[in-house]
């Protein structure tokens, strides 16, 4: 008899659910999708995730996302949770990937995007999904909530690649923060949108006082980091070359909108390694040619829309970067100097050494925006 009593019981509680259910229709809000599945990769405190979260506004008004959570799939952990300035600093409500028009909230028939960055200590979860708490002002002030946006991780691991460059103090140039940058940038190309500085860097070269170059130098060439020998990052087929693009001679010249000389490699592991703004007359390989890691490639220099010469690198799972997603990657080993908190002081003032007793050296990670560094003697060359 208490069997039957529980079991009525029961029914009762679904049927009250369900009626509830039908009294509360369901709201319209957003379609959330991840286009590029993240791809984790070792960092110094864990493993790195860089993805984007596009939420396209299909109700018949406007919402405003006010918290934006990431959740493991399997059992619902929060990792991570933004809201305020921590989601404001990561949404472009234009939808654009780059700085353009802003809104408080969403347009109806607008996207946003919310460019994700969150370092985990321990294990990554095999798939995320994601809760966005968002307010329709229509219709009052209340947060409302709504899942979606399951992504499994990239099936390929980050690939560990040996040094683009040797010596130093280099400075890893890049931020996920940055309105305009590599990290925000996408491109419709081939009627797919794509983002393929998603985990580029620029690198600077520096002396011991973190100048880029002698104190009152106006000449590109007189700047450490010009004419620096570049290497391949990893054996390979070059794919393309382009080495006959003029430099600017003086820093304040303005820039002409060229792209600038570049090489890109086929790397045998997957991916496409682009190399950009190197000096023009400097590549000494060909399209077509075999390299293997460590060999010399080309000198860096300041052609195209370079701010100081500098070498850009990209790993992308295309020939074309612009056509194409960009792929995380970790570097074989190298020195960790210190850490710059703001790209201003960058050429003005010394960097922040690591704490005594740290320990300088790294081994198949990605060093993060603003270190300053120095590849290994020979790690270039022998990447074992």
């Amino acid at each position: 008899m208490s069997s039957r009593v529980a079991w009525f019981g029961l029914l009762a509680v679904s049927a009250a659910l369900v009626l509830q259910a039908a009294a509360a229709p369901p709201q319209e809000s957003f379609d959330l999708r991840v286009p590029s599945p993240p791809m984790p990769r070792a960092v110094d405190d864990g493993r790195e995730l860089v993805y984007e979260l596009h939420l396209a506004n299909f109700a018949r008004r406007d919402l405003m996302p006010v918290r934006v959570e990431v959740l493991a799939a399997d059992d619902g952990r929060v990792l991570a949770s933004y809201e305020g300035a921590a989601l404001d600093e990561r949404l472009d409500r234009s939808g654009l990937q780059w700085k353009g028009e802003s809104y408080e909230a969403i347009p109806s028939g607008r996207r946003g995007v919310v460019f994700v960055d969150l370092t985990l200590p321990g294990k990554v979860p095999a798939s995320l999904r994601h809760r966005v708490g968002y307010v329709d002002k229509a219709a009052g002030s209340d947060v409302r909530t709504i899942e979606g946006g399951v992504t499994p991780m990239a099936a390929a691991q980050a690939p560990v690649l040996s040094p683009p460059l040797e010596g130093g103090p280099w400075v890893a140039i890049y931020s996920p923060r940055w309105d305009r940058g590599h990290r925000r940038a996408g491109y419709a190309v081939g009627g797919t949108l794509r983002t393929p500085g998603r985990h580029a860097a620029d690198w600077v070269k520096l002396d011991a006082e973190g100048r880029k170059a002698p104190a009152g130098n106006a000449l590109a060439a007189r700047t450490f980091s010009h004419g620096e020998a570049v290497f391949a990052v990893g054996g390979g087929r070059v794919v393309k070359v382009r080495d006959t693009s003029p430099e600017r001679e003086r820093l304040s010249d303005a820039m002409s909108g060229v792209e600038g000389n570049d090489i890109v490699i086929a790397l045998d592991g997957g991916g496409f390694a682009h190399y950009g703004h190197l000096r023009p007359g400097s590549a000494v390989v060909r399209e077509g040619a075999r390299v293997k890691a460590g060999e010399r490639i080309a000198e860096v220099g300041f052609s195209g829309s370079a701010s100081d010469p500098q070498l850009h690198f990209a790993l992308t799972d295309g020939a074309d970067e612009y056509a194409s997603e960009g792929l995380a990657y970790t570097f074989d080993r190298y020195r960790m100097l210190g850490r710059y908190d703001d790209v201003a002081q960058i050429g003005s003032t010394p960097w922040t050494p690591l704490p005594k007793g740290e320990d300088a050296s790294r081994k198949a990670t990605m060093p993060s925006g603003m270190s300053v560094l120095t590849w290994d003697v020979g790690s270039a060359k022998d990447p074992s």
